[in-house]
């Protein structure tokens, strides 16, 4: 059986993580971003931007099974979220089209942003997702232009990404960082390397014929309050201090559940934020040894 051969439009942080699991499986890979320098080895750099509506010189001509759309905004304002995630899918889904290619599947990465909820109420795909900020209806909006592109098309709605590079909440701790406990803020998170797996879990299993839904959540198995999560890290970290202030006041409080991925087979590596903080603690202090 031949490896199959996805396309990764937007290939950074994640995209990259997804490519390194793809390639261990023999996948070919193309990877496409405006620079191609720092994609993984084993990558095959497509120079492109999305933004742009003119096909990049190096679109690859041969088949692709998957078209894997996860991109991220130049600028976080409305102009920017649009560029990126409506315009720049229908680019790609148009170049996609004018080489002759059908994929199997196309997978865009949207966010848990599409839903407006905000009384801690529990979070599936079949929840209505009604979103209140910008970003959350331009997402819906991206969503619509996947699943209506002619392709068989899967939405992943991935929640708060953390991991290595992506220490905000832990810098905040440390700063004095301080957060409302009643009511609580309900957050929810998935470490970056679990948010990359469910990708290719999703992939491998519609390459074996398993047949996909057309959405599914991108979240770990604890979806706590706000306050529970701070005063771990605090302890871990050693903070003895904070402001007696609450400093953050969320608009939305909501706990996604992952059971339809689960159903799939799917399992995070970092269950909870406990593992994946304490896995780049230890990552940290293991640098710091050199």
């Amino acid at each position: 059986m031949v490896a199959p051969c996805v396309l990764i439009a937007g290939c950074g942080d994640i995209g990259g993580r997804l490519a390194l699991q793809l390639l261990s499986d023999t996948w070919t890979v193309y990877g496409l971003r405006r620079s191609v320098a720092r994609l993984p080895s084993g990558v095959i750099g497509v120079s492109g931007d999305l933004f742009d509506a003119r096909m990049p010189a190096q679109w690859p001509e041969g088949r692709i099974d998957y078209l894997v759309y996860c991109a991220t905004p130049s600028e976080r304002d409305q102009a920017g979220y649009r560029a990126a995630y409506v315009e720049g899918l229908r680019h790609v889904l148009d170049w996609t089209q004018r080489s002759g290619q059908r994929p199997r599947r196309v997978i865009f990465v949207s966010s848990s942003s599409v839903y407006g909820q905000q009384n801690g109420e529990w979070i599936d795909e079949t929840s209505s997702a009604q979103a209140s900020g910008f970003s959350g209806q331009i997402m819906l909006e991206a969503e619509q232009v996947a699943l209506q592109s002619g392709f068989p098309a899967s939405i992943v709605r991935l929640t708060g990404i953390y991991g290595p590079g992506r220490s905000d909440l832990m810098n905040r701790v440390r700063q004095g960082y301080s957060v409302a406990i009643d009511p609580p803020l309900y957050g929810n998170r998935i470490h970056a390397d679990d948010a990359a797996g469910l990708l290719a879990f999703l992939l491998r299993a519609d390459a074996r014929g398993v047949a996909l839904d057309d959405c599914y959540i991108g979240v770990d198995d604890a979806p706590d309050a706000l306050a529970d999560v701070v005063d771990w890290m605090r302890k871990r970290l050693g903070v003895t201090e904070w402001s007696a202030e609450t400093s953050i006041r969320r608009a939305g409080s909501k706990r996604c559940s992952n059971a339809r991925a689960k159903e799939l087979g799917w399992t995070p590596h970092y269950p909870s934020y406990r593992e994946g903080y304490e896995a780049m603690l230890e990552a940290g202090n293991r640098d710091r040894k050199f």
